[in-house]
């Protein structure tokens, strides 16, 4: 199977971390990139793009992609686990499962996740809560086809964000920010008036250039995100 953008990209930053291409090295050419982890030129290009997104690399048209000697530094969204979260600005924290099935993956988030067709996924819905309001709604999907053991666990006590920070640490994360207007349902959930304006976190989780995982999770209204850089 050839290697896509994902795995490439693992790849070349490990090379870059551990000397093998150090500070300041030009990199090899796509071409030849392409040709050692059999995959098309264009695969070669979103990896190094994204590099350089992350600050490790730098691009010049026409001269190529060096090692950047200062690594530039990013904006970066910490991934907690929500008990935490809670927990650590002092609201008690509580749990609740809601619903869990295993299907075949729908085709949208097969799309979004490089997945398959006919992987099975498993979709565990629950909510979180701080001092017994309503704190983040939870949508996750889990890839069966390399969490197998994930179609047996059981969701009931533990969250599945936890299950997986013990079971498949995380290599990589994609993750999209947003507003969204709350449904009906929704609305029961959060205890919010339908209509009312949520933050959404939309997460994509790769170990190793495998996905894993996707979640969208929806916030209480008055949620307040902080970065650090």
């Amino acid at each position: 199977m050839k290697t896509d953008f994902r795995e490439l990209k693992v790849e070349m930053r490990q090379r870059i971390m551990a000397g093998v291409w150090p500070l300041g090295t030009m990199l090899p050419n796509e071409v030849d990139l392409a040709e050692e982890f059999d995959c098309a030129r264009a695969t070669v290009n979103r990896a190094m793009r994204e590099l350089a997104e992350e600050g490790l690399v730098d691009r010049k048209r026409k001269a190529g992609t060096r090692v950047r000697k200062v690594p530039r530094r990013q904006v970066s969204f910490g991934v907690p686990l929500v008990r935490a979260e809670i927990e650590n600005s002092g609201a008690r924290y509580r749990y609740a499962l809601l619903r869990s099935e295993v299907s075949v993956v729908p085709d949208w988030l097969r799309a979004k996740m490089n997945l398959p067709e006919g992987v099975n996924v498993r979709r565990v819905q629950a909510m979180h809560y701080a001092d017994g309001l309503p704190y983040q709604y939870e949508d996750r999907w889990l890839n069966l086809e390399y969490l197998s053991e994930a179609e047996g666990a059981s969701f009931a006590d533990t969250p599945a964000s936890e299950w997986l920070v013990s079971q498949a640490p995380f290599s990589d994360v994609e993750m999209s920010l947003s507003a969204q207007t709350a449904d009906v349902d929704v609305a029961r959930l959060l205890e919010c008036d339908t209509g009312a304006a949520l933050f959404r976190v939309e997460r994509c989780v790769w170990q190793q250039g495998r996905p894993i995982t996707f979640a969208r999770l929806l916030y209480h209204q008055g949620f307040n995100l902080t970065t650090r850089y």
